[in-house]
């Protein structure tokens, strides 16, 4: 199990936040299959790809949120981890979140420690 090649996809509506994410990614040796910032996006990267995790931000661009798309991807693939990204701890958005059960929740600025603890490195 220590030998399976980490992957993710990232899915954030900050370009500067998805590029940090990307090289702290880079930098643990974690495969980035792709970046999404909008909801239909996710949908289609994470249609054709298939992440062992998902970087995956509460506040996307558009009417649907990370949580919606966290829980149409684990309808389909419940094994997939994902780790939940936000700007907020406020109650209410926590709530939310673990509506989808998250692998973890990391409240931003996430750092490398963070992201190494969370893909097990």
């Amino acid at each position: 199990m220590t030998d399976e090649k980490k992957t993710v996809v990232i899915v954030e509506d900050e370009f500067l936040i998805t590029m940090d994410l990307q090289t702290i990614c880079d930098a643990l040796g974690v495969d980035v299959l792709g970046t999404a910032s909008k909801p239909a996006e996710a949908l289609e990267l994470l249609a054709r790809t298939d992440p062992a995790y998902i970087l995956m931000d509460v506040r996307l661009q558009g009417k649907r949120d990370g949580v919606d798309i966290a829980n149409a991807v684990h309808a389909e693939r419940p094994e997939t981890k994902i780790i939940f990204i936000t700007g907020s701890n406020e109650p209410p958005t926590l709530e939310r979140i673990n509506t989808d059960n998250p692998y973890r929740i990391l409240i931003k600025p996430i750092s490398p420690e963070q992201l190494r603890e969370a893909f097990g490195l």
